[in-house]
């Protein structure tokens, strides 16, 4: 790093400490970013009249490291952002999340994976330190070293624990092209075989799949290669999820097959070919996102579509699909299957108990419409009981108190906001996730 741009973060630091130290408000404080949040839009959601700390400006790359594969950035920084910067060194993020504008700190908080997922775990997993600026406006640094329970604990906290001022995680070598070949299985055995045998044999560098019904599973092998006899495109008139039935392989850039979802996982609008030569370039995750926010008021107050990633555990995955089938049958389903790589100090030892597979897969449904009179939000959350699975807190959650702190590791939690946060001016998880993202 060097000393200009560390001189310039350090003056951004003591802006949000003094901003932090001198509050006289007693609202709740939450965070503004350049980019939109890329959580579930609601239209109540309490947290657009908090008082906002400005991290817009926490948008620069520190260092890269090159020999060390790490890279230093502060969090407002896009995953496209650092793709691009660290692509000229031949490395990338060992995780990078589907959509561009996801950014470093939004990763953190959210829990963010994708298809290297299968051998790193999640974004988290691959981070070496934080800096944390604290709700009195202290600065602490964290690593598995130095506060490691603080370190652990900001995985997931939406915000609610501190101010994520600068990160440190790792890189990976990447060539300039992927090749993916696409395994098409006829049953959710021979689908979960396939991703098996690829995990335990490590022998690829990508992996995730689509279920498009009961009867065809698609699971999409990603490997780095030197040169590519043609490439792909996926950013205007083609969608990708829409070649993955259809073809049997692909090559894409390298930069190109990381945010190859980023104008939809599952489903790509507008959907017919003029629409998408007129607006195709226009619409994807960050347009969609910033129309959302900025007219909430116009959003469903009943009845939203339903998009949830769960995780299930691998060997519960049948019980939880044959439930799927049945009650919703809406597809396809984006599937990503996750290492466990450490049991998170987030989640209860009783949770985890529960769990004896070293594997997960991430299950992400997209735009399920709901009928009248039903909650299908609280239906995924009480099968994920059932099969001992949980879910991100990034759309709409409807636990009672007692059953999420039964889930989410209340001890260690609190924990960590008595030393970061003790008189709860970001909230607290349950408050800000389940309660104040509804209008409650």
């Amino acid at each position: 790093m060097t000393m200009g741009k560390e001189s310039l973060h350090e003056a951004k630091v003591e802006r949000i400490t003094r901003q932090l130290r001198l509050r006289t408000s007693t609202r709740p404080v939450s965070f503004r970013k350049k980019t939109p949040p890329h959580q579930v839009p609601k239209r109540n959601d309490r947290r657009r009249s908090d008082e906002k700390i400005d991290l817009g400006d926490l948008d620069e790359i520190l260092d890269i490291d090159p020999v060390g594969m790490t890279c230093t950035a502060e969090p407002a920084v896009t995953f496209d952002q650092v793709v691009q910067a660290t692509l000229r060194h031949g490395l990338a993020p060992i995780i990078v999340p589907e959509h561009k504008t996801i950014t470093l700190g939004g990763a953190v908080a959210g829990c963010s994976i994708e298809s290297m997922s299968f051998r790193h775990g999640g974004f988290h997993d691959t981070c070496l330190e934080y800096e944390i600026i604290t709700a009195k406006g202290e600065v602490l640094h964290c690593s598995p070293q130095h506060h490691p329970l603080v370190f652990q604990m900001i995985h997931g906290s939406f915000g609610t624990l501190g101010v994520l001022s600068k990160l440190r995680f790792k890189l990976v070598r990447v060539a300039p092209y992927v090749h993916v070949t696409y395994e098409t299985y006829a049953t959710l055995e021979a689908f979960q075989q396939g991703i098996w045998r690829h995990f335990k044999a490590q022998d690829v560098d990508y992996l995730d799949g689509q279920i498009f019904s009961p009867t065809k599973h698609v699971l999409c092998v990603g490997r780095f290669v030197e040169r590519a006899p043609h490439v792909s495109r996926y950013d205007w008139l083609k969608a990708y999820c829409e070649s993955i039935p259809r073809l049997s392989e692909d090559y894409l850039t390298t930069y190109d097959y990381l945010f190859r979802y980023n104008r939809g996982v599952t489903h790509v609008r507008p959907r017919s070919l003029l629409a998408r030569a007129l607006f195709g370039k226009l619409v994807h995750s960050d347009s969609v996102l910033r129309a959302a926010d900025r007219f909430h008021r116009f959003l469903p107050d009943k009845n939203p579509n339903v998009i949830v990633d769960v995780f299930v555990p691998f060997s519960r995955t049948a019980e939880f699909m044959d439930w799927y089938h049945r009650e919703m049958h809406f597809y396809p389903v984006w599937c990503v299957p996750f290492r466990r790589t450490r049991d998170y100090e987030w989640l209860t030892p009783q949770w985890w108990g529960g769990v004896h597979d070293p594997l997960f897969l991430d299950l992400a449904v997209y735009g399920l419409p709901q009928p009248e009179g039903r909650n299908l939000y609280k239906e995924f959350e009480d099968e994920l009981q059932r099969v001992n699975g949980t879910k991100t807190l990034i759309s709409y959650n409807y636990y009672d108190e007692e059953t999420f702190w039964s889930l989410w590791n209340k001890e260690t939690y609190q924990a960590v906001k008595q030393r970061t946060d003790p008189d709860n001016v970001f909230r607290d998880l349950y408050t800000k996730t389940c309660r104040a993202a509804l209008g409650l």
